[in-house]
């Protein structure tokens, strides 16, 4: 059975980051990438926000650029998905693909989390064209022009606030006929006035063309249906952590995030560590997941160096 040092598993920021450290640290790191290599961002187009790109960058080549860097200093990466895991015993069991099972002495969880979406396929056929789940992250391409936020929560309270600074008109569909997001944020939305609140209405399709969104059709509680010209779809209906395979061993939160001590990347079992999305609910950025590897990979060098 092949034995790994330092194993991590996902292959986002905070992979890839945990991955160039840990290599540089000499823990000769395996990283496998999991179903979608690169992870959430690459399901967007260009980021603007992160620090060494003053003219932005794709998403796509970012991820390149960190595996690349990951690989330079050492990191075996390995298309694959972790299947199962057994954290009782040292060292830890990981199954691959439901075949392969290798050891591994520190483990490093970095699946990250997937945003919920409506299930619509005109949804998934304008994401990257209009349909987003990250007001931070595209809300500035929207700049001047009418979106929507879908969701009532304090998330999408939120994002809508964030977008109505920069968009000329945001409408939000609300399912119910009351927000559940938080008094304070409540009234925080309703008191912006290019904020329209739809309420006990849902989207039936995501309108658009050859360039884009252009529009969603909606319909009420009611059975009305009526249509609104958009250049962006924002969802705000939560985020789905990539957490499943560990639930029996890892500690996590109601929604599924695990839960880490203090400011450490570690959890519940000993040398076991997470970071980036999979560990936070709040500010699911980039640059954050890929700083939260770099201490995994500290916590996991300090972890190995006792054993």
């Amino acid at each position: 059975m092949e034995r790994v040092k330092c194993l991590i598993i996902g292959s986002g920021p905070a992979g890839y980051t945990a991955a160039i450290y840990a290599s540089r640290a000499g823990l000769t790191p395996v990283l496998y990438e999991g179903l979608q290599p690169g992870g959430q961002l690459t399901t967007t187009t260009i980021i603007e926000n992160f620090p060494g790109y003053p003219q932005g960058v794709d998403a796509n080549q970012m991820m390149g650029d960190f595996r690349a860097q990951a690989e330079h200093f050492g990191t075996d990466v390995r298309f694959g998905i972790v299947t199962g895991v057994d954290f009782t015993k040292r060292p830890f069991i990981i199954t691959v693909d439901d075949e392969k099972t290798l050891e591994a002495d520190a483990v490093i969880i970095a699946t990250g989390a997937t945003a919920k979406y409506l299930g619509l396929e005109s949804e998934t056929k304008f994401r990257g064209m209009g349909v987003s789940a990250c007001a931070t992250c595209d809300g500035f391409f929207y700049r001047g022009k009418d979106v929507a936020v879908v969701g009532g929560g304090d998330t999408a309270c939120e994002e809508a606030a964030y977008l109505a600074s920069l968009c000329r008109k945001v409408y939000m569909i609300v399912r119910r006929d009351v927000l559940r997001a938080s008094v304070a944020m409540q009234e925080r939305v309703k008191s912006l006035e290019n904020v329209e609140i739809l309420w006990e209405s849902q989207t039936e399709e995501i309108l658009g063309d050859a360039m884009g969104v252009t529009g969603a059709r909606l319909v009420r509680k009611s059975g009305e249906k009526f249509e609104i010209k958009i250049d962006g779809f924002f969802l705000a209906i939560g985020h789905h952590p990539v957490t499943e395979v560990f639930k029996d061993y890892i500690q996590t939160d109601k929604e599924g995030y695990i839960i880490t001590e203090g400011k450490s990347s570690r959890t519940n079992v000993e040398g076991v560590f997470a970071a980036g999305d999979v560990m936070d609910p709040h500010y699911r950025q980039a640059i954050v997941a890929a700083a939260s590897g770099c201490r995994a990979a500290m916590d996991a060098e300090k972890y190995l160096n006792t054993l």
